[in-house]
């Protein structure tokens, strides 16, 4: 994908993820030093997890864009569509294991790590398949989350929940550019700019919300 591209296309889209890798090291203390200030361990660790995928999406992004030409090419492309299975589940467990920790949070964890990990495995030992697959493995993943949506609402409240939904909305709205980035000059980079405005609605969700309703402002 990366070798039909130009040079400034290449350059922008290692600088737009690479500004979110930036970002995402600034964000990780942050969600640790809320989270921790709740005392509560599993809020914690969700917290942990949750800004790591972030920080660990950007990075992974950042390095194939920059070395697209390179022998390391099919392991870094690797690297980079498995973050993002990584980071869709690690968005779900700050509140699986916070608000949400139940029965409903622990369905919800089990259900986006399991189908993680085996997309990871299809990437690692079957190669890339269909692109439709593994984005439509993103797209049920990251919108499973409505089956759960009445708990969400009580414990998350509306106005957490319009930030998770926000956030949907613009990964699944730039899911249109990922998939004709071929065709349209700039269109992957116009992409990872919808990611990035999909994560920053994630990252209020989590830092204002991940403890519960009660904790929104």
């Amino acid at each position: 994908m990366a070798g039909v591209r130009g040079v400034g296309e290449d350059i922008a889209n290692s600088v737009t993820h690479g500004l979110g890798f930036v970002a995402s090291i600034c964000a990780l203390p942050v969600l640790v030093i809320a989270a921790a200030s709740r005392d509560d361990p599993w809020q914690l660790t969700g917290a942990l997890i949750y800004g790591a995928s972030l920080v660990n999406l950007y990075g992974a992004s950042t390095l194939y864009h920059s070395f697209p030409r390179s022998k390391a090419t099919t392991l870094l492309r690797t690297l980079d569509h498995s973050a993002i299975y990584l980071l869709i589940a690690g968005t779900y467990t700050p509140f699986a294991l916070g608000p949400l920790r139940g029965p409903w949070g622990w369905s919800l964890l089990a259900a986006v790590w399991t189908i993680a990990i085996v997309g990871i495995f299809l990437k690692s030992t079957r190669g890339f398949g269909p692109g439709w697959l593994s984005t439509g493995m993103y797209m049920v993943m990251g919108w499973l989350a409505i089956l759960a949506i009445r708990p969400m609402l009580t414990h998350i409240g509306p106005a957490g929940m319009a930030w998770l939904a926000g956030g949907g909305l613009c990964y699944t709205a730039g899911v249109a550019f990922y998939v004709t980035d071929k065709r349209l000059r700039y269109g992957h980079a116009i992409w990872h700019v919808f990611v990035l405005a999909g994560s920053a609605c994630h990252f209020i969700a989590v830092l204002r919300y991940g403890g519960g309703v009660t904790t929104g402002v």
